[in-house]
């Protein structure tokens, strides 16, 4: 049982975890603020576009009380939409912050591996034995 507690213990203080849930809290608070964007901001302004109509509440009747919502489909889909465009422009500046902090560290030249150095002195040592044996000599065709 010991054992078990100790690996329930490295598997939950792992950072992946940890980034996992913090993902996941700030996502929900995310979709709340994006949800009420659709609502209160665009779909206001989507029910003056067409001339004063709720959207969200707009249905279509197929039999007694079945109902087919598509009103709120529309409305989920704007949702959907904006938090998409919204993780975009998060992925996006997060990509330039990468570039503009890591800029400093490209600029440092890499040093070549010590397989790369071999090569190169095994390449130089061949050129220079090519260049003192003088250039092949040409045999006429038979």
């Amino acid at each position: 049982m010991r054992s078990f507690l100790e690996e329930f213990k490295k598997f939950i203080l792992r950072g992946n975890v940890v980034d996992l849930a913090v993902g996941i809290v700030i996502g929900a608070a995310f979709g709340k603020v994006v949800e009420s964007l659709v609502k209160d901001v665009f779909m206001p302004l989507v029910g003056v576009a067409t001339g004063g109509v709720d959207v969200s509440g707009l249905s279509f009747t197929l039999y007694k009380d079945a109902k087919l919502n598509w009103g709120s489909f529309v409305q989920t889909i704007i949702t959907f939409i904006i938090v998409g465009f919204c993780m975009f422009l998060a992925v996006k500046g997060m990509n330039a912050l990468h570039r503009y902090v890591l800029k400093d560290d490209a600029a440092q030249p890499v040093e070549p591996t010590p397989t790369e150095k071999l090569l190169t002195e095994i390449r130089d040592l061949l050129k220079q034995q090519a260049a003192a044996s003088g250039p092949p000599e040409a045999k006429p065709p038979a």
